[in-house]
């Protein structure tokens, strides 16, 4: 698909980003009591913002993750990794198959988080790890920190998968990749609103922007 045409979708998405803004502050009003969540998941992502402030930046941990989230999106859409390369100053994959989701998806896609979740579930599933709750959010709290800051840091560079994209388009596909796995994953994590309601509240603000940009153009 040529840039221009990603620039227009990229401009068409923008009420969508507008509508998530305000769907995510009424997903976390409507779940701002749940103290024995939100304590330790922002205890956990403090943690991190100074080790993240304070030592040097593990970029070899970080392009690992940024390689396999590459690897792991070609994988869901039936492509084949034929070659993996990750240093501290950078890395690559070769593979057979590609679209936006794939180049985009580490930007939008906390992988140590969901790897987080994936063990804790197991561990709960089979040893039963729920008194070891408080941990599961500390430690979730600072993965999803890690996933964010340095996602922030490697856009301070230029980089190919944002350059082929396009700028625009590729902003606004970040931005609501991130928003949806945080109204996906709020409701999961303290379960006073569900996730259908939270994606409901995302569509119905979105659509209340669009008709907005309407009525003014």
């Amino acid at each position: 698909m040529p840039k221009w045409c990603k620039t227009i979708i990229g401009v068409l998405l923008l009420p969508g980003c507008a509508g998530a803004v305000r769907a995510l502050l009424i997903v976390a009003r409507a779940c701002g009591g749940a103290d024995e969540i939100w304590v330790p998941l922002l205890a956990g992502a403090l943690c991190w913002i100074v080790v993240y402030l304070l030592l040097p930046k593990p970029m070899w941990f970080y392009v690992v993750g940024h390689e396999l989230t590459h690897a792991l999106w070609t994988w869901l859409f039936g492509g084949k990794v034929k070659k993996f390369k990750a240093t501290p100053n950078g890395g690559h994959v070769i593979v057979t198959k590609t679209n936006f989701l794939i180049a985009l998806a580490p930007y939008f896609f906390p992988l140590y988080a969901v790897l987080v979740v994936a063990v804790f579930g197991l561990g709960n599933f089979v040893f039963g790890w729920s008194r070891y709750m408080a941990w599961f959010h500390l430690l979730l709290g600072a993965a999803y920190a890690f996933h964010l800051t340095l996602t922030c840091h490697v856009l301070k560079t230029r980089q190919s998968d944002i350059r082929q994209q396009g700028y625009l388009f590729s902003a606004t596909v970040i931005f609501l990749g991130n928003s949806l796995i945080l109204l996906v994953g709020i409701p999961l994590l303290a379960p006073k609103i569900n996730t259908l309601t939270a994606l409901g509240l995302w569509l119905k603000y979105s659509a209340e922007v669009l008709l907005w940009v309407g009525r003014v153009f």
